[in-house]
């Protein structure tokens, strides 16, 4: 569900949605997830709502375009996870490797998402942005309203 479009970001939510890996496996998620997208910063962030707190997903890919199919973007293949205490995990960085090998990404593409990686880091490290609990808190309760009124 789309919660709000702006001018440069994208907020949705998903719950219990199904997922195509790219190898054809199929999976559902479990917990509703909050979704930020923005057309300027090249990563993407999923807050995943569960019992024991707040967890991140985040993605490192290129700025989103919007166009009549659908939400588009190219994933990078590196993820920095964020458990609900706090602690932060690298993920995929011998993905990243070999992709970037076999798609030829190339310096330029190495820098930006390096640099992209200190912006994200910061985020979290100060709660900006979809980091805040004050964030999460707001847009899952416009999530849980829209619901219950199209149901």
């Amino acid at each position: 569900m789309v919660l709000k479009t702006g001018e440069n970001s994208l907020i949705g939510c998903n719950n219990h949605t199904l997922v195509t890996e790219d190898d054809g496996r199929h999976w559902v998620t479990r917990e509703p997830a909050l979704v930020y997208f923005h057309k300027h910063y090249w990563f993407n962030v999923v807050a995943m709502i569960r019992d024991d707190g707040i967890a991140y997903y985040c993605n490192l890919a290129s700025p989103y375009v919007l166009d009549k199919e659908a939400l588009k973007y190219i994933d990078y293949d590196l993820d920095v996870k964020v458990f609900p205490d706090g602690r932060r995990k690298l993920l995929d960085a011998d993905e990243y490797l070999e992709f970037s090998k076999r798609w030829n990404y190339g310096p330029e593409i190495d820098h930006i998402l390096k640099r992209n990686v200190r912006i994200l880091v910061d985020w979290i490290d100060n709660e900006k942005g979809p980091f805040s609990k004050e964030f999460v808190a707001i847009w899952y309760e416009r999530y849980l309203e829209l619901s219950r009124q199209y149901k």
